[in-house]
């Protein structure tokens, strides 16, 4: 038989549309959402990002502001331009993007911005925000598992989730949303004893550990949900997931990289600029 695909351009395409829609109803009011991105030096990958996301914000309806400086800048003068984005009454949402130049303190240049405008979910204040269940903006990743999971129709209540992975980005608040939709959480990670005995408990697998291949067909219970938020370069310039293609033939549901998580990150991003905006605003 093999996995149903749970498809990521699907889902995004239902998450755009929503949010031209919130978008629009925004405008009415007289308020243009608007992104402020901060880039400095010419990390080829951030450039691509940069440009990507300005395309993806026109398309909905969010205004686009790069602020593109060069790597020689100093910590301090980008420091200055964030505290000038944070004053910004215009601005709803502030992406500083990674990596930054070496030499600059990635968790000071990140603390700095408004959490209130921080759309990446970066800022202690909104982790410590979803750790006690407050209102914060999350990263786009973990929003996105979430949001696969839903359109798929998968209740999370008490189901077994195992979560490969811990890191600061991905596994650790995921973490929390899945609590919060009251699963069953595992996480496992490189300190895991027999991670596959792990694995194999899971109604859910979530890998997100940043290792291709590492979750093989063996790991995986016959007709468990397996979302793939692993991104992974190969030697021949693509992308590809954690989860190994045989996968597919004892899941139930997957969600493939390419084509799953990955899709709908850039919309997300912007739901977060207007959340962020509301929450501003108090609306």
């Amino acid at each position: 038989m093999g996995a149903v695909l749970i498809d990521g351009k699907q889902v995004a395409a239902s998450l755009r549309e929503a949010l031209i829609r919130e978008v629009a109803e925004v405008t009415a009011q007289g308020i243009v959402p608007k992104l402020a991105v901060v880039l400095v030096g010419d990390d080829p990958a951030s450039v691509v990002y940069a440009r990507s996301k300005e395309k993806a914000a026109a398309k909905v309806g969010i205004a686009y502001e790069l602020h593109h400086l060069p790597g020689t800048t100093a910590e301090a003068d980008v420091l200055a331009l964030v505290a000038q984005l944070n004053q910004d009454k215009t601005v709803h949402g502030i992406l500083v993007e990674l990596p930054l130049p070496k030499g600059m303190d990635k968790q000071r240049v990140m603390a700095a911005v408004d959490p209130l405008k921080d759309v990446d979910g970066m800022h202690p204040a909104n982790r410590g925000a979803l750790l006690s269940d407050a209102p914060a903006l999350v990263a786009a990743t973990p929003l996105s598992c979430i949001a696969l999971l839903d359109h798929a129709g998968v209740d999370l209540n008490g189901k077994r989730v195992v979560l490969v992975g811990r890191g600061e980005t991905v596994g650790k608040p995921l973490f929390f949303l899945l609590l919060k939709r009251n699963a069953t959480v595992t996480v496992c990670h490189t300190r895991t004893r027999d991670m596959a005995a792990e694995v194999r408990r899971g109604e859910i697998v979530i890998a997100a550990a940043g290792k291709a291949g590492l979750i093989t067909k063996d790991m995986v219970a016959p007709g468990a949900i397996v979302i793939d938020a692993g991104i992974n370069e190969t030697p021949e310039g693509g992308i590809t997931g954690d989860v190994a293609p045989d996968v597919a033939e004892a899941a139930g549901m997957l969600s493939p990289v390419p084509g799953g998580v990955g899709s709908c990150t850039t919309v997300l991003l912007f739901h977060n600029v207007l959340r962020g905006l509301k929450m501003q605003h108090g609306l």
